[in-house]
């Protein structure tokens, strides 16, 4: 059967993170870090409507990420998938919520999407990033990640489209105007990648076949789309624009693997 999956961003920072991936009939969610009524207008103006939802995937309990899940879960019947260290410290607020604990990162399907949790170096209780397939292509988020892995960099091989955090430039976060203390957060092995670490991680990953790179969750702050999308670019070899930039007010539209 040819390949279905497609994947679109409602936005991408530390103001709220969202992203859908869907394959055939099953549209699923990964965060949900905006208001129920503001994730619900995103949601339209790529085509969607919260019912089309199959489920909400949680990586962390950080409130860019999580922000909106359980009031949206409620308001539309959507089930939720998260690890159990997530689920512990939050269990009042998921009161009347369908949710599903995802047991040591074990693979698992919704409708026609298969999904693989993998463990990442983040300062939250069992954080979580996914690569989605439909059996013919595979889709890799990397987000909210202090450092690299071999096990991340196993996960991420051979995806045909990476969603990958530029946190940061690290020259720009070093003269920023951040307390030392979240600069010294940021920067740790717990906190977000670089422009640098995330093209270190590319260019271990690469293959012929990646389709889309898209950047994420990009500072305000500390970096700039341009910087991203040349660090990315130069381990491709491949033009900066070719690089996607997830926006924090209107995040991506839809990338097709079809």
């Amino acid at each position: 059967m040819p390949s279905t999956l497609r994947f679109a961003s409602l936005g991408s920072g530390s103001g709220g993170n969202a992203l859908v991936v869907s394959a055939g009939n099953t549209t699923v969610m990964l965060d949900c870090g905006f208001s129920a009524a503001e994730t619900q207008r995103r949601l339209v103006r790529l085509g969607l409507q919260p019912e089309q939802l199959s489920a909400i995937l949680v990586t962390h309990e950080h409130d860019d990420h999580i922000g909106g899940v359980a009031r949206f879960a409620r308001r539309h019947s959507v089930p939720v998938w998260m690890s159990h260290g997530t689920w512990r410290g939050l269990r009042p607020m998921f009161d009347d919520v369908s949710v599903n604990l995802i047991e040591g990162y074990a693979a698992f399907s919704v409708g026609e999407l298969h999904i693989e949790p993998f463990p990442v170096p983040h300062d939250a209780r069992e954080p979580a990033q996914y690569v989605f397939g439909d059996g013919n292509v595979r889709l890799g988020v990397l987000t909210d990640t202090g450092e690299s892995t071999t096990h991340i960099e196993a996960v991420l091989s051979n995806c045909d489209a990476l969603v990958i955090e530029c946190n940061h430039d690290a020259e720009m976060l070093a003269r920023s105007k951040y307390p030392q203390r979240l600069r010294a957060r940021i920067a740790s092995r717990v906190g977000h990648l670089d422009n640098r670490a995330a093209a270190q991680i590319l260019s271990r990953v690469k293959w012929p076949g990646l389709r889309h790179v898209i950047a994420a969750h990009l500072s305000e702050e500390n970096n700039s789309p341009d910087l991203a999308r040349q660090a990315l670019a130069d381990v491709l070899g491949c033009q900066p624009e070719w690089i996607g930039i997830a926006q924090q007010d209107t995040g991506f539209d839809w990338r097709d693997l079809s």
